[in-house]
Protein backbone atom coordinates (compact mmCIF):
# COMPACT_ATOMS: atom_id res chain seq x y z
CA UNK A 1 0.00 0.00 0.00
CA UNK A 2 1.44 3.48 -0.97
CA UNK A 3 2.33 5.45 2.29
CA UNK A 4 0.73 8.81 1.05
CA UNK A 5 -2.71 7.25 0.64
CA UNK A 6 -5.07 4.54 2.06
CA UNK A 7 -9.24 3.46 0.27
CA UNK A 8 -10.94 1.85 3.19
CA UNK A 9 -14.02 0.73 2.70
CA UNK A 10 -17.41 0.18 5.03
CA UNK A 11 -19.59 -2.72 4.49
CA UNK A 12 -22.52 -1.21 2.50
CA UNK A 13 -20.89 -1.59 -1.07
CA UNK A 14 -17.82 -4.37 -0.85
CA UNK A 15 -18.00 -5.12 -4.66
CA UNK A 16 -18.00 -1.17 -5.51
CA UNK A 17 -14.89 -0.41 -2.80
CA UNK A 18 -13.21 -3.87 -4.81
CA UNK A 19 -13.09 -2.34 -8.10
CA UNK A 20 -12.76 1.09 -7.39
CA UNK A 21 -9.38 -0.03 -5.40
CA UNK A 22 -8.57 -2.81 -8.29
CA UNK A 23 -8.77 -0.22 -11.22
CA UNK A 24 -6.76 2.54 -9.02
CA UNK A 25 -3.93 -0.55 -8.55
CA UNK A 26 -4.21 -0.15 -4.80
CA UNK A 27 -5.48 -2.97 -1.87
CA UNK A 28 -8.04 -1.75 0.53
CA UNK A 29 -7.00 -0.61 4.00
CA UNK A 30 -7.55 -2.91 6.76
CA UNK A 31 -10.21 -2.20 8.81
CA UNK A 32 -12.07 -4.16 11.53
CA UNK A 33 -16.37 -3.32 11.52
CA UNK A 34 -17.75 -5.25 14.54
CA UNK A 35 -20.87 -5.50 16.20
CA UNK A 36 -21.49 -5.92 19.93
CA UNK A 37 -24.80 -8.50 20.64
CA UNK A 38 -27.29 -5.04 21.38
CA UNK A 39 -26.54 -3.93 17.74
CA UNK A 40 -23.75 -1.04 18.74
CA UNK A 41 -21.09 -0.79 15.71
CA UNK A 42 -17.26 -0.78 16.67
CA UNK A 43 -14.83 0.34 14.19
CA UNK A 44 -11.28 0.50 14.24
CA UNK A 45 -8.66 1.17 11.25
CA UNK A 46 -5.96 -1.24 11.54
CA UNK A 47 -2.86 0.60 9.69
CA UNK A 48 -1.23 3.68 10.60
CA UNK A 49 -2.75 6.47 8.60
CA UNK A 50 -0.84 9.51 10.44
CA UNK A 51 -0.37 12.15 7.85
CA UNK A 52 -2.17 9.81 4.90
CA UNK A 53 -4.76 10.84 2.84
CA UNK A 54 -7.52 8.95 3.61
CA UNK A 55 -10.48 7.66 1.17
CA UNK A 56 -13.54 5.92 3.05
CA UNK A 57 -16.00 4.33 0.61
CA UNK A 58 -19.22 4.54 1.64
CA UNK A 59 -22.54 4.92 0.16
CA UNK A 60 -25.41 6.04 2.62
CA UNK A 61 -27.52 3.42 2.25
CA UNK A 62 -31.18 3.06 3.55
CA UNK A 63 -31.09 1.99 7.27
CA UNK A 64 -29.03 3.82 9.38
CA UNK A 65 -25.96 1.50 9.88
CA UNK A 66 -24.83 2.87 6.86
CA UNK A 67 -24.88 6.36 7.62
CA UNK A 68 -23.59 5.42 11.45
CA UNK A 69 -20.59 2.97 9.68
CA UNK A 70 -19.72 6.25 7.89
CA UNK A 71 -19.42 8.45 11.03
CA UNK A 72 -17.44 6.15 12.86
CA UNK A 73 -15.01 5.78 10.00
CA UNK A 74 -14.61 9.42 9.48
CA UNK A 75 -13.86 10.03 13.03
CA UNK A 76 -11.21 7.15 13.31
CA UNK A 77 -9.59 8.62 10.66
CA UNK A 78 -9.61 12.13 11.93
CA UNK A 79 -8.74 10.64 15.59
CA UNK A 80 -5.81 9.27 14.22
CA UNK A 81 -4.38 12.17 11.96
CA UNK A 82 -4.98 11.63 8.65
CA UNK A 83 -3.42 14.37 6.77
CA UNK A 84 -6.62 14.68 4.79
CA UNK A 85 -10.19 12.11 5.05
CA UNK A 86 -12.64 12.42 1.95
CA UNK A 87 -15.78 10.61 2.28
CA UNK A 88 -16.51 9.04 -1.11
CA UNK A 89 -20.02 8.55 -1.42
CA UNK A 90 -21.43 6.30 -4.58
CA UNK A 91 -25.03 7.04 -3.33
CA UNK A 92 -25.95 10.04 -1.05
CA UNK A 93 -29.15 9.28 0.81
CA UNK A 94 -31.78 11.42 2.27
CA UNK A 95 -31.21 13.98 -0.64
CA UNK A 96 -34.82 14.10 -1.46
CA UNK A 97 -35.48 15.99 1.84
CA UNK A 98 -33.59 18.77 0.38
CA UNK A 99 -36.29 21.49 0.75
CA UNK A 100 -38.72 22.81 3.85
CA UNK A 101 -41.83 22.45 1.31
CA UNK A 102 -44.16 21.93 4.35
CA UNK A 103 -44.62 22.79 8.00
CA UNK A 104 -42.35 21.07 10.69
CA UNK A 105 -40.53 18.78 8.41
CA UNK A 106 -36.86 17.80 8.76
CA UNK A 107 -34.36 19.62 6.00
CA UNK A 108 -32.51 16.05 6.13
CA UNK A 109 -30.39 16.21 3.37
CA UNK A 110 -28.37 19.28 5.63
CA UNK A 111 -28.53 17.46 8.61
CA UNK A 112 -26.85 14.20 7.02
CA UNK A 113 -24.61 17.39 5.42
CA UNK A 114 -23.48 18.48 8.60
CA UNK A 115 -23.15 15.72 10.61
CA UNK A 116 -20.63 13.85 7.55
CA UNK A 117 -18.43 17.48 8.43
CA UNK A 118 -18.73 17.23 11.76
CA UNK A 119 -17.63 13.75 11.80
CA UNK A 120 -13.89 14.39 10.33
CA UNK A 121 -14.73 14.72 6.38
CA UNK A 122 -12.68 17.56 4.79
CA UNK A 123 -13.86 16.33 1.43
CA UNK A 124 -16.65 15.19 -0.57
CA UNK A 125 -17.19 13.15 -3.73
CA UNK A 126 -20.29 11.92 -4.45
CA UNK A 127 -22.34 10.77 -7.89
CA UNK A 128 -25.45 12.04 -9.42
CA UNK A 129 -27.08 14.54 -6.63
CA UNK A 130 -30.58 14.07 -6.12
CA UNK A 131 -30.52 18.38 -7.00
CA UNK A 132 -27.18 19.88 -7.47
CA UNK A 133 -27.56 22.32 -5.17
CA UNK A 134 -27.58 19.93 -2.35
CA UNK A 135 -23.21 20.59 -2.68
CA UNK A 136 -24.31 23.99 -1.04
CA UNK A 137 -25.49 22.40 2.13
CA UNK A 138 -21.98 20.94 2.82
CA UNK A 139 -18.87 23.72 4.59
CA UNK A 140 -16.56 21.68 2.70
CA UNK A 141 -15.33 21.16 -1.02
CA UNK A 142 -17.81 18.59 -2.75
CA UNK A 143 -16.77 16.86 -6.21
CA UNK A 144 -19.74 15.99 -7.97
CA UNK A 145 -19.51 13.25 -10.46
CA UNK A 146 -21.69 12.29 -13.16
CA UNK A 147 -22.41 8.63 -14.56
CA UNK A 148 -22.78 10.47 -17.90
CA UNK A 149 -19.53 8.74 -19.27
CA UNK A 150 -20.88 5.16 -18.23
CA UNK A 151 -24.53 5.35 -19.73
CA UNK A 152 -23.43 6.91 -23.15
CA UNK A 153 -20.56 4.45 -23.52
CA UNK A 154 -22.82 2.11 -22.96
CA UNK A 155 -25.47 3.74 -25.62
CA UNK A 156 -23.16 4.81 -28.24
CA UNK A 157 -22.47 0.94 -28.94
CA UNK A 158 -26.66 0.26 -29.37
CA UNK A 159 -28.30 1.09 -32.60
CA UNK A 160 -30.02 4.77 -31.15
CA UNK A 161 -31.82 5.57 -34.67
CA UNK A 162 -35.07 6.75 -34.32
CA UNK A 163 -34.75 6.68 -30.54
CA UNK A 164 -35.93 10.03 -28.40
CA UNK A 165 -34.77 10.77 -24.71
CA UNK A 166 -37.32 11.42 -22.07
CA UNK A 167 -37.00 13.46 -19.07
CA UNK A 168 -39.55 11.43 -16.70
CA UNK A 169 -40.29 14.81 -14.60
CA UNK A 170 -39.35 18.69 -15.00
CA UNK A 171 -36.74 18.38 -12.28
CA UNK A 172 -34.70 15.80 -14.52
CA UNK A 173 -34.96 18.10 -17.64
CA UNK A 174 -31.49 19.69 -17.56
CA UNK A 175 -29.74 15.99 -17.10
CA UNK A 176 -31.77 14.39 -20.17
CA UNK A 177 -31.15 17.75 -22.40
CA UNK A 178 -27.75 16.96 -21.57
CA UNK A 179 -27.78 13.41 -22.93
CA UNK A 180 -29.98 14.30 -26.09
CA UNK A 181 -27.54 16.00 -27.14
CA UNK A 182 -24.57 14.02 -26.28
CA UNK A 183 -26.32 11.18 -28.19
CA UNK A 184 -27.78 13.54 -30.80
CA UNK A 185 -31.41 12.42 -30.56
CA UNK A 186 -34.58 14.50 -29.88
CA UNK A 187 -36.13 15.17 -26.24
CA UNK A 188 -39.43 14.89 -25.20
CA UNK A 189 -40.56 16.10 -21.02
CA UNK A 190 -43.26 14.15 -19.17
CA UNK A 191 -45.32 16.53 -17.00
CA UNK A 192 -46.40 15.40 -13.99
CA UNK A 193 -48.20 16.75 -10.26
CA UNK A 194 -46.79 14.63 -7.17
CA UNK A 195 -49.73 15.12 -4.73
CA UNK A 196 -48.18 12.73 -2.36
CA UNK A 197 -44.96 11.57 -1.59
CA UNK A 198 -43.90 8.08 -3.83
CA UNK A 199 -47.24 8.60 -5.61
CA UNK A 200 -47.44 10.86 -8.84
CA UNK A 201 -50.41 11.95 -11.08
CA UNK A 202 -49.50 12.05 -15.06
CA UNK A 203 -50.21 15.08 -16.31
CA UNK A 204 -49.09 15.20 -20.54
CA UNK A 205 -46.56 15.16 -22.73
CA UNK A 206 -44.65 18.16 -23.83
CA UNK A 207 -43.03 17.25 -27.23
CA UNK A 208 -45.25 14.33 -28.08
CA UNK A 209 -44.44 14.75 -31.94
CA UNK A 210 -41.27 12.84 -31.08
CA UNK A 211 -42.79 10.11 -29.03
CA UNK A 212 -45.21 8.68 -31.69
CA UNK A 213 -43.68 5.71 -33.45
CA UNK A 214 -40.44 6.26 -31.95
CA UNK A 215 -38.40 4.33 -29.22
CA UNK A 216 -37.59 6.24 -26.12
CA UNK A 217 -35.03 5.95 -23.41
CA UNK A 218 -36.12 7.54 -20.06
CA UNK A 219 -33.55 9.61 -18.33
CA UNK A 220 -33.56 9.55 -13.92
CA UNK A 221 -30.99 10.39 -11.46
CA UNK A 222 -32.45 7.19 -9.83
CA UNK A 223 -35.30 4.61 -9.15
CA UNK A 224 -37.06 4.13 -6.07
CA UNK A 225 -40.47 2.77 -5.89
CA UNK A 226 -40.54 2.62 -9.78
CA UNK A 227 -43.98 4.23 -9.82
CA UNK A 228 -42.60 7.47 -12.14
CA UNK A 229 -41.25 5.23 -14.60
CA UNK A 230 -44.14 3.02 -14.88
CA UNK A 231 -46.43 5.56 -15.43
CA UNK A 232 -44.59 7.26 -17.51
CA UNK A 233 -44.34 4.53 -19.78
CA UNK A 234 -48.15 4.28 -19.28
CA UNK A 235 -48.37 7.34 -20.80
CA UNK A 236 -45.90 8.01 -23.47
CA UNK A 237 -47.51 4.32 -24.71
CA UNK A 238 -51.15 6.43 -25.03
CA UNK A 239 -48.52 8.62 -27.28
CA UNK A 240 -47.45 5.94 -30.41
CA UNK A 241 -44.23 4.79 -28.31
CA UNK A 242 -42.24 1.85 -29.48
CA UNK A 243 -40.43 0.45 -27.32
CA UNK A 244 -39.25 2.13 -24.10
CA UNK A 245 -36.49 1.84 -22.28
CA UNK A 246 -35.03 3.36 -18.80
CA UNK A 247 -31.65 3.96 -17.31
CA UNK A 248 -31.00 5.54 -13.74
CA UNK A 249 -27.72 6.32 -11.72
CA UNK A 250 -29.42 4.90 -8.11
CA UNK A 251 -31.32 1.29 -8.26
CA UNK A 252 -33.21 2.13 -5.00
CA UNK A 253 -35.73 -0.36 -6.37
CA UNK A 254 -37.50 -0.61 -2.83
CA UNK A 255 -40.08 -2.94 -1.89
CA UNK A 256 -41.17 -5.21 -5.18
CA UNK A 257 -40.27 -2.42 -7.41
CA UNK A 258 -38.00 -4.37 -10.09
CA UNK A 259 -41.58 -7.03 -10.27
CA UNK A 260 -43.85 -4.08 -10.96
CA UNK A 261 -41.38 -3.15 -13.86
CA UNK A 262 -40.95 -6.15 -15.12
CA UNK A 263 -44.80 -6.03 -15.90
CA UNK A 264 -44.68 -2.19 -16.99
CA UNK A 265 -44.26 -1.12 -20.84
CA UNK A 266 -40.39 -0.31 -20.13
CA UNK A 267 -38.74 -3.04 -21.60
CA UNK A 268 -35.77 -2.54 -19.95
CA UNK A 269 -33.70 -0.53 -17.63
CA UNK A 270 -30.09 0.25 -17.31
CA UNK A 271 -28.50 1.07 -13.98
CA UNK A 272 -25.17 1.61 -11.92
CA UNK A 273 -23.63 0.12 -9.09
CA UNK A 274 -24.05 2.51 -6.68
CA UNK A 275 -26.40 0.63 -4.94
CA UNK A 276 -25.31 -2.85 -4.14
CA UNK A 277 -28.02 -5.27 -6.29
CA UNK A 278 -29.92 -8.03 -4.09
CA UNK A 279 -31.90 -9.01 -7.10
CA UNK A 280 -30.71 -10.29 -10.17
CA UNK A 281 -32.50 -10.15 -13.58
CA UNK A 282 -32.28 -10.61 -17.03
CA UNK A 283 -34.56 -7.34 -17.57
CA UNK A 284 -31.83 -5.41 -15.65
CA UNK A 285 -28.50 -4.41 -16.72
CA UNK A 286 -26.12 -3.19 -14.09
CA UNK A 287 -22.99 -0.95 -15.43
CA UNK A 288 -19.81 -0.21 -13.17
CA UNK A 289 -19.04 3.50 -11.61
CA UNK A 290 -15.93 2.04 -10.48
CA UNK A 291 -13.54 3.70 -13.59
CA UNK A 292 -15.08 7.10 -12.44
CA UNK A 293 -14.39 7.24 -8.89
CA UNK A 294 -10.72 5.63 -9.24
CA UNK A 295 -9.83 8.34 -12.06
CA UNK A 296 -11.72 11.08 -9.43
CA UNK A 297 -9.74 9.72 -6.86
CA UNK A 298 -6.68 9.53 -8.00
CA UNK A 299 -7.59 13.11 -9.18
CA UNK A 300 -7.99 14.84 -5.94
CA UNK A 301 -5.05 12.97 -4.71
CA UNK A 302 -2.61 14.53 -7.22
CA UNK A 303 -4.92 17.86 -6.70
CA UNK A 304 -5.85 17.56 -10.41
CA UNK A 305 -9.39 18.87 -11.79
CA UNK A 306 -12.19 17.14 -11.40
CA UNK A 307 -14.24 18.86 -13.95
CA UNK A 308 -12.04 17.99 -16.92
CA UNK A 309 -13.41 14.85 -16.69
CA UNK A 310 -16.58 15.97 -18.03
CA UNK A 311 -15.81 18.87 -20.49
CA UNK A 312 -17.78 20.71 -22.95
CA UNK A 313 -16.65 22.08 -26.01
CA UNK A 314 -17.71 25.50 -27.42
CA UNK A 315 -20.52 23.76 -29.65
CA UNK A 316 -22.45 23.40 -26.46
CA UNK A 317 -22.72 19.56 -26.63
CA UNK A 318 -21.06 17.82 -23.28
CA UNK A 319 -18.58 15.07 -23.99
CA UNK A 320 -16.94 13.12 -21.51
CA UNK A 321 -13.20 12.32 -21.07
CA UNK A 322 -12.88 8.47 -21.12
CA UNK A 323 -12.53 7.91 -17.39
CA UNK A 324 -10.06 4.52 -17.94
CA UNK A 325 -7.51 7.17 -20.06
CA UNK A 326 -4.69 8.02 -17.88
CA UNK A 327 -2.21 11.01 -18.46
CA UNK A 328 0.73 9.65 -19.23
CA UNK A 329 3.17 12.36 -17.36
CA UNK A 330 1.05 11.30 -14.49
CA UNK A 331 2.19 9.33 -11.67
CA UNK A 332 -0.33 7.04 -10.57
CA UNK A 333 -0.90 5.18 -7.76
CA UNK A 334 0.20 1.05 -7.37
CA UNK A 335 0.63 -1.24 -4.74
CA UNK A 336 4.30 -2.28 -4.19
CA UNK A 337 5.09 -5.70 -5.05
CA UNK A 338 3.94 -8.82 -2.73
CA UNK A 339 0.96 -6.30 -1.58
CA UNK A 340 -0.96 -8.50 0.74
CA UNK A 341 -4.70 -8.17 -0.34
CA UNK A 342 -7.26 -6.72 2.11
CA UNK A 343 -11.10 -7.61 2.05
CA UNK A 344 -13.82 -5.76 2.94
CA UNK A 345 -14.90 -5.70 6.62
CA UNK A 346 -17.57 -8.07 7.63
CA UNK A 347 -20.23 -7.69 10.97
CA UNK A 348 -19.60 -9.95 13.48
CA UNK A 349 -21.33 -10.06 16.42
CA UNK A 350 -19.75 -10.10 20.36
CA UNK A 351 -20.81 -10.43 23.75
CA UNK A 352 -21.47 -6.61 24.99
CA UNK A 353 -18.81 -5.25 27.29
CA UNK A 354 -16.98 -1.89 28.25
CA UNK A 355 -14.24 -2.73 26.35
CA UNK A 356 -14.33 -4.29 22.42
CA UNK A 357 -11.30 -6.48 22.79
Amino acid sequence: MPEDMVVFSGTANPSLSEAIARDLGVTLGNVEISEFSDGELFVRLNENVRGVDVFIIQPTLPGQDSLMQLFMLLDAATRASASRVTAVLPYFGYARQDRKDQPRVSLAAKLVANLITTAGADRVLTMDLHAAQIQGFFDIPVDHLYAAPVFTEYFEGLDLRGFTVVAPDLGSVKMARAYANRLGVPLAIVEKRRPMANDLEIMNVIGAAEVEGRNLLIIDDMIDTGGTLIKAAEELKQCGAREIYACATHAVLSGNALELLEKSAVSRVVVTDTIPSTEESDYLTVLSTSRVFSEAIQRIHCSESISSLFTEPPDGRPRVSHPATYRSDTPRVRAPAGARPVGVSTISRRPFMNSPG
